[in-house]
């Protein structure tokens, strides 16, 4: 075989360097989303999965420039045979992830393996055919090689800006992570047939990689009963109990009313919303006008406009599928969204009483000019609150425009960092606070609450089982600039 025979054409070599580039972060936003349903969303999660997938872009490029200088035939060969691994390896990543769940890793240590594991060898391979692209382009024009190296570089940067985009808003949402790590295989095969040269090719094993990576995007187990760019769904039905699972994690429960229809009972599945109800209860008025930041199950929403039939309340969900899956799933709650939600975006009025907004909860407070007689934070990303929302601008701004109490959900050890740090913003601008918590699980965290208000709060007389009053100590306020870091 000559060098003209080999020759690949200067834009089919720019084509390609863009395409795998692509591939390579669409797998890497992939790989933090089908991580969710196991270990959660947290900034721990997300700077495994970028440190690993990037130590594998590095040796992979290490790897494949060794590889560029052997001879075309033997470079093509194993640049190839690169591609192939990588499509094999990124169809089968949610299974192995789901594998290795199984057989016991937890933890932070388990998360840190099974990232390893599943993610670090499509990494590689995915870049070893970089440096060979690369040198082609450049011989491809000789006396123009800075040129040709500017567009080999341009290619790579455009591939992985077109990569994120097409991952995060058109992918995920709407085919689901395992598909679209079948889709990141399918192009790294696309790209074979643009690479020939270096002898007898085994066509073979090509048809058998690109029939397992269809069979892995269309019979695979999809990660999420219900997923968007922002959630990973499931809907449980345990006893008269439905339950909302967001990445892994509890985030709401309704209880099925029996009897004709359910007058007096409260429908609230989980001990924290009994307590932050009963505060409510003790607390507002009957024509009250409450924010719920997190719309989760629309539970509590749902309890005060049940209760109090002159009450107003308006939920900030950031994920429009969190309100589908609940209007579809939870009955109560999607009922009262049927009949008296509507869209509060704009801040106008409405007829209706359960205004809904999705957008992040941090913008909303930023831009409305509505005011409220109590507010409820119970927004959550997996198994913590988001850093931006227990900042003490956060709560400044919350005291502007509510003028009676906050309540605060979090999860956290038992005076733990964050429930200290929100205890001290808290504490710098309201007089009066209430703190309790509930039982802790085996890794020793559990709901904290806090009632926070300009005003004396009355007791209660009782508290929901496993729950007491507790005392914090002194911590660290966040700020927007030194906020909350997440669990680890």
């Amino acid at each position: 075989m000559n060098a003209k025979e080999s020759a690949i054409p200067f834009p089919i070599i720019i084509a390609l360097i863009l395409v795998l580039s692509a591939v390579g972060l669409t797998y890497e936003i992939a790989a933090g989303r089908v991580l969710a349903p196991f270990f959660g969303t947290s900034l721990l999660t997300w700077t495994a999965v970028i440190a690993t997938v990037l130590g594998g872009f590095s040796l992979g490029s290490a790897l494949g420039g060794i590889v560029a200088e052997r001879p075309r035939p033997s470079a093509l060969r194993q640049v190839r045979g690169a591609l192939i691994a990588t499509a094999v390896l990124m169809a089968v990543s949610p299974t192995l992830l789901g594998l290795l769940n199984s057989w016991g890793a937890r933890g932070t240590s388990g998360m840190l393996l099974s990232v390893f594991i599943v993610f670090f060898p499509a990494s590689v391979c995915v870049t070893l055919p970089s440096p060979l692209l690369a040198k082609l382009a450049i011989e491809a024009r000789p006396g123009r090689e800075g040129s040709s190296l500017g567009f080999v570089l341009a290619a790579g940067s455009v591939g992985a800006i077109f990569g994120a985009i097409l991952a995060g808003f058109l992918a995920l949402p709407l085919i689901g992570a395992t598909a679209t790590f079948a889709a990141c295989g399918a192009l790294a095969l696309l790209c074979l047939p643009f690479l020939r040269g270096g002898g007898t090719e085994n066509h073979g094993v090509t048809i058998a990689a690109a029939a397992f990576v269809a069979f892995a995007g269309l019979a695979g187990a999809p990660a999420c009963q219900y997923e968007s760019g922002l959630s990973c769904l499931h809907v449980i039905r345990q006893g008269p109990e439905v339950r909302l699972v967001s990445d892994g994690q509890l985030q709401a429960a309704e209880r099925r009313i029996s009897g004709a229809d359910g007058e007096g009972a409260s429908g609230l599945a989980l001990s924290y919303t009994e307590w932050i109800w009963a505060r409510m209860e003790r607390d507002l008025g009957a024509d009250a006008s409450v924010m719920f930041v997190g719309g989760g199950g629309y539970t509590l929403p749902t309890k005060l406009l049940a209760s109090r039939p002159e009450a107003q309340a308006v939920a900030v969900e950031i994920d429009p599928l969190v309100t589908e899956v609940v209007q579809d799933h939870m009955p109560r709650a999607g009922e009262m969204i049927v009949q008296t939600g509507y869209d509060a975006s704009e801040d106008r009025e409405a007829d209706g009483r359960l205004g809904i907004v999705h957008a992040d909860g941090r913008v909303y407070l930023n831009e409305t000019q509505r005011r409220f007689d109590a507010a409820v934070m119970d927004a959550f990303s997996s198994g913590s609150v988001p850093a931006h929302l227990v900042t003490r601008e956060t709560f400044s701004r919350l005291k502007e425009i509510v003028d009676g109490p906050v309540y605060v959900n979090l999860i956290d050890q038992a005076d733990g960092r964050l429930a200290r740090g929100v205890n001290e913003i808290l504490s710098e601008l309201y007089p009066h606070i209430e703190v309790v918590h509930g039982s802790f699980t085996s890794r020793g965290r559990g709901n904290i609450l806090f009632a926070a208000s300009p005003r004396p709060l009355d007791d209660l007389n009782d508290l929901p089982e496993g729950y007491s009053q507790t005392h914090l100590s002194e911590g660290r306020a966040f700020t927007d600039d030194r906020g909350w870091f997440g669990h680890r």
